[in-house]
């Protein structure tokens, strides 16, 4: 395998996800308050959009407003499984970074036929989707090069998150620089080797987003089968079938649930185990800090960080998979 690291290798992905820290810094959290007297009007918020455009940007922000005791009723679905439900009470959320994914589109014109409010997120101004919505929210980040999105993910996630408003954002600058912090750190060789060499990457964790992005991210990347674990599913069936030549990594791990990952996982199952957390754990661990409200985005950072080091590991070029496309990017 060949050795590197994300400082010295030329691929647009390692410089869109250097971006990163900044594009949190200079967010306007602010930016979304003219949209939250409508969605308060209405009894749920759909946040929709297809692959990394709904799954952290959606999830995060859901988590995140749970967590508060938020009163609204948000739920996500991708576009074509919400455009088969009744939205007549519903205010839509629609991500897409370059504002043409054909799904999405299909879900805004059903749902302006029927005089629902939409509202875009997205990098392209002139784009599809902000000619269709309400109201648009145009990123700062700019088109992506890469095929795995990165830099949009996050930013898009800021949005959604910023309807929420909270003391949180009084820590916004704090925020950037863990962000910058945890993508210049280095990965342990015996993590990017486990990650490099597995059969398939599971990756467990909270139905924040976080470890479920990087479940795909990883096929992207490192092109590795993954499989994303939500909450305890580790533990409940699917270890029936591991392989001692797999990898499992935790995120932010459940305290009460550690000893028990230690004996299914690692001991019984043979499996390879490794932990992003915000406190040590018996597996190798990248610790990361604690901060409320951005807790997922560290997560993702060091997730990003471990592919990246396994994908240049193996040699790959993470800027082009061979079948992976997104809207935006040339073949």
């Amino acid at each position: 395998m060949h050795s590197g690291s994300p400082n010295t290798q030329p691929y647009a992905l390692i410089d869109e996800m250097r971006e990163t820290p900044g594009i949190l810094r200079r967010f306007d959290p602010a930016s979304t308050q003219n949209w939250r007297a409508a969605i308060a009007g209405k009894k749920r918020l759909l946040l929709s959009g297809e692959g990394s455009s709904r799954i952290f940007p959606a999830k995060n922000m859901i988590d995140l407003a749970r967590r508060s005791g938020n009163g609204w009723h948000i739920f996500t679905e991708g576009a074509r499984q919400a455009a088969e439900y009744p939205l007549e009470d519903c205010a839509v959320i629609g991500c897409s970074n370059s504002g043409r994914t054909r799904e999405l589109l299909a879900l805004f014109e059903k749902a302006k036929s029927a005089g629902i409010p939409c509202y875009g997120v997205t990098a392209a101004a002139g784009s599809a989707l902000a000619a269709l919505a309400d109201d648009c929210r145009i990123l700062s980040c700019g088109a992506e090069k890469a095929v795995a999105a990165s830099k949009s993910v996050a930013e898009q996630a800021l949005v959604l998150q910023s309807l929420l408003g909270g003391a949180a954002w009084a820590h916004q600058d704090q925020a950037a620089d863990i962000c910058a912090e945890i993508l210049a750190a280095k990965i342990a060789p015996d993590i990017v080797q486990g990650v490099a060499e597995a059969a398939i990457l599971y990756v467990a964790g909270r139905n924040n987003g976080a470890a479920e992005e990087i479940a795909l991210k990883a096929n992207e990347i490192t092109r590795r089968k993954s499989a994303f674990l939500e909450g305890t599913y580790a533990l409940h069936g699917i270890e029936e079938v591991m392989q001692a030549d797999e990898t499992v990594i935790l995120i932010e791990p459940y305290r009460a649930e550690i000893e028990k990952c230690r004996e299914v996982l690692s001991i019984k199952a043979g499996l390879r185990v490794f932990a992003i957390a915000s406190f040590d754990t018996p597996f190798p661990t990248i610790k990361i800090p604690a901060l409320e409200g951005f807790d997922g985005y560290f997560q993702l950072m060091a997730g990003w960080s471990v592919l990246v080091a396994a994908g240049l590991a193996l040699g790959l070029d993470l800027d082009r998979p061979l079948r992976a496309r997104k809207v935006g990017n040339a073949d």
